[in-house]
């Protein structure tokens, strides 16, 4: 009994293939040994990822390098003999926080503004509207389900009704800082408390020129490595 369970136990190690009407069939499972592949570099710039390739560090082939988001770049070598890619290097934005159709109290909107925003004429507005409200007259807001209004300074010794503008063109750190920050509408609201939120209007069209910007960039850097054929840029 124990010798017939021993060669049981044998029979179930061993593999046999089958060959019937052009295919093949394997008696137990087959497991591939792949290529190595090399673990990739995370930096968190794009001149970081520049930098890297044009050192030549890790150059044995052509590489292809990929815009995923407004905020991830990678780059990676052909198909291996297993069709698998070696990453080389991924690039991730480090960028400012700040949460859209959330509500801020507005000393906090007023150094989220100031800090996560690129200076422009929109933000200098709203800033002037955030900063100059008078906290116990904000229940007089008004509103026509388009633009506000909120009792604010208006002088050194005044208080009158200010308009919020809407919508607003800004430019929040949304991509790599090295590329021009996209410029989007927001929708600016205010509630009691006092508090404030932006809203994104635009239905996402900012990442594709945010992708774009970043694509322009390394072709620009990298200009000499592609007229080589060394690097193809994709987005």
């Amino acid at each position: 009994m124990i010798r017939e369970a021993i060669q049981y136990i044998v029979e179930l190690g061993k593999t046999d293939i089958h060959y019937e009407n052009g295919q093949s069939f394997s008696t137990g499972r087959l497991h591939l040994i792949e290529e190595p592949t090399a673990s990739k570099l995370q930096v968190r710039s794009l001149s970081g990822l520049v930098d890297y390739l044009k050192s030549d560090f890790d150059d044995d082939g052509q590489i292809m390098i990929q815009v995923n988001s407004p905020t991830r770049v990678s780059a990676f070598k052909q198909l291996n003999s297993d069709r698998n890619r070696e990453y080389l290097i991924d690039a991730e934005a480090m960028i400012p926080e700040f949460y859209f159709e959330e509500w801020y109290d507005p000393e906090s909107f007023n150094i989220k503004l100031q800090s996560t925003f690129v200076k422009n004429e929109d933000r200098d507005i709203v800033l002037k509207v955030v900063g100059n409200i008078r906290e116990e007259d904000v229940k007089s807001v008004g509103d026509n389900g388009v633009s506000q209004s909120v009792t604010a300074k208006v002088g050194i010794a005044q208080v009158g009704q200010v308009e919020v503008p809407n919508p607003v063109l800004l430019k929040p750190y949304r991509t790599f800082v090295e590329v021009e920050q996209p410029a989007s509408d927001f929708i600016f609201r205010m509630q009691n408390g006092p508090r404030c939120a932006f809203f994104e209007a635009d239905g996402g069209k900012w990442k594709l020129e945010a992708m774009r910007n970043i694509r322009e960039y390394l072709e620009k850097e990298l200009e000499q490595k592609i007229n080589d054929k060394k690097i193809v840029v994709i987005s």
